[in-house]
């Protein structure tokens, strides 16, 4: 079993190129299922989410080819629409081929999504849009069963704004007969991103990044070529690492206007941030203000930020609130924190942080990818040496996180762990 061991590193400096964005690539990858000839996608990171697709593919015909940074998919071979649940509960969009091949195949079979253990995703809403679509949704113990003879267009009023079941009603509308209507539709960058691309391969999408999209469907889509957008949530956590100890970090490749509440988080604790066309700075001053932090729905400050905020409040003196009403279990990186010697309550969806206290190096476990990244801040801001188990789940999310943030100055090292620091496991309580 490997660790990641970081250590204190002060003022951070240095630039970061972001990657595609994981979350709008899981869905691209799913999404080029619907195609009829070959796609081409750029800016798909390396990461193990993506791996576990290139493996689905194998099973159903999927023909994923890297080639020369990009990956090359070749539909056109697909034989079968039934899923591994093991497989398939490796990851959390896993359900986006439920919306992709259910038009090509009449039925879907496929396991529960797996990845973050942080809440078991509710996917309610994903089964609602087949369900509205003319399909029927069958449950089983470790998977579930979607059929339609025929997939029509309808009214959808999601209950709750769901990026992830938004996603799927544009893939499995794109080719339904007639027209669908989302309302109370996601309106994040990825959903936008992902009707673009459909629109590209001759898909009559309208409204995406709204709260009302249109979809129009065609019988047929044609191959086309791709770039993801860049992965603001990365970005983000990348600029909060500037505040850390008062340094300057620059991210190139991301879109501003995606990272806009994140943004203005950051000035109001005190960080002074130039954007530019394709590239964003932030400074640390030196000094940090407590706030309060309300994850939401975008355009609101995202819930994957929220635990790598956390790491940067800690360094801000006084009180600061984080609450989040999206996922509001997701708070297992609080535990975690309190062994660097954080001092935070929690309280049903919010975590009352008290800031400007020295953290010291000891054992932590991530649990999901944005806790790993909150872990790695808090370890570069600690005293002495801070070492982080669950490096699977930091992988999920990160192409190469050690050359990423060593780029910025960081002291991090991956390590194999070996009897003699055995006895540093016992109390964490959530590491195997």
């Amino acid at each position: 079993m490997k660790y990641i061991q970081a250590e204190y590193s002060g003022p951070l400096h240095g630039e970061v190129q972001i990657p595609g964005s994981k979350n709008s690539s899981l869905a691209l990858l799913a999404a080029s299922c619907l195609a009829d000839d070959v796609v081409t996608l750029e800016g798909i990171p390396s990461i193990d989410d993506v791996r576990m697709i290139e493996g689905i593919g194998q099973d159903i015909g999927l023909v994923l080819k890297q080639e020369a940074g990009r990956i090359v998919i070749d539909p056109r071979r697909l034989h079968s629409a039934v899923i591994d649940p093991g497989k398939a509960s490796g990851y959390r969009a896993s359900y986006y081929f439920a919306g992709a091949l259910l038009s090509k195949f009449g039925s879907v079979t496929i396991g529960f999504p797996g990845g973050d253990n942080f809440v078991s995703r509710p996917i309610d809403q994903h089964f609602k849009v087949f369900q509205a679509l003319g399909a029927q949704v069958r449950l089983f113990e470790d998977h579930y069963v979607v059929e339609a003879a025929e997939l029509r267009g309808a009214d959808i009023f999601f209950d709750t704004i769901t990026s992830g079941a938004t996603i799927n009603a544009l893939l499995a509308a794109a080719r339904a007969r007639g027209r669908t209507m989302l309302y109370n539709a996601a309106t994040d960058p990825e959903v936008v991103d992902t009707a673009s691309f459909l629109n590209r391969l001759g898909a009559r999408i309208y409204g995406a990044g709204t709260e009302r999209i249109r979809i129009e469907g065609v019988p047929y889509l044609h191959g086309g070529t791709h770039a993801a957008i860049p992965d603001r949530l990365i970005a983000g956590a990348f600029l909060m690492c500037a505040g850390l100890q008062g340094g300057q970090i620059t991210v190139k490749n991301v879109i501003p206007e995606h990272l806009g509440a994140c943004l203005a988080k950051l000035e109001e604790v005190g960080l002074h941030v130039e954007c530019g066309e394709s590239h964003i700075t932030a400074y640390g001053t030196g000094s940090l203000r407590a706030t309060r932090i309300r994850a939401g729905m975008y355009p609101g400050f995202a819930t994957d930020l929220q635990q790598p905020m956390t790491a940067l409040l800690l360094q801000a003196k006084g009180k600061s609130i984080v609450t989040d009403r999206v996922f509001p279990k997701r708070f297992a990186h609080v535990p975690q924190l309190r062994r660097l010697g954080a001092e935070i309550e929690l309280r049903k969806e919010s975590a009352f942080i008290r800031g400007g206290l020295p953290l010291q190096g000891g054992w932590v476990h991530a649990t999901d990818v944005r806790a790993g990244t909150c872990l790695l801040m808090a370890g570069l801001a600690a005293e002495g040496v801070t070492r982080i188990t669950g490096v699977e789940h930091i992988e999920r999310g990160y192409e190469d996180v050690i050359g990423s943030f060593r780029s910025i100055g960081a002291k991090l090292s991956f390590r194999d762990l070996d009897a003699e620091e055995l006895p540093g496991l016992a109390h964490l309580g959530e590491c195997p």
